[in-house]
């Protein structure tokens, strides 16, 4: 592979990239125990979000569909935010440890995150608006039968680490 195309993989891949060292990032700071919060409350904001009923609402007083992502991205944004506080507060903290302490499994947990955020943004966010993250990408992730596998994969995760 020449270096062309591996710079090419990597603009399309950015997002992906962007998103994992996100989730790394916090886990480094919080720990793991924050970043699982993190996850189960992005499957809580997912839940609510798609069912919230004042989106007619909340979009109606925009004038684009550009703005209209923008809330509704700003809306999921808020429930995740409710809901990580809301598990940190009924999870213990029984993982405090310090910052590389573990980090094969603070790997696979941003591993886990980016899935959620990938499978959300194809199936329920409007985060391909505004970011394109590439077809091979696409192949993974867009088809709706897959949609479900994606989102259990970090459980399954969850469940065994």
């Amino acid at each position: 592979m020449d270096t062309s195309a591996i710079i090419s993989f990597l603009q399309e891949s950015l997002f992906v990239i962007v998103v994992f060292v996100g989730f790394l990032l916090y886990a480094l700071v919080r720990g793991r125990q924050a970043l699982i919060n993190l996850i189960m409350g992005l499957y809580l904001a997912l839940l609510i979000s798609l069912k919230f009923p004042y989106y007619d609402f909340v979009l109606g007083r925009t004038s684009s569909a550009r703005n209209e992502s923008i809330l509704m991205i700003v809306v999921f944004a808020l429930f995740a935010l409710f809901s990580t506080v809301l598990f940190g507060r009924l999870m213990p903290s029984e993982f405090d440890e310090g910052t590389f302490e573990s980090f094969g499994k603070k790997i696979v947990f941003a591993l886990s995150g980016t899935v959620l955020i990938m499978a959300f943004s194809y199936h329920a966010l409007p985060i391909t608006e505004f970011v394109d993250p590439g077809s091979p990408i696409q192949h993974l992730f867009s088809p709706n039968e897959w949609f479900f596998w994606w989102l259990i994969l970090p459980l399954v995760i969850l469940f065994f680490l």
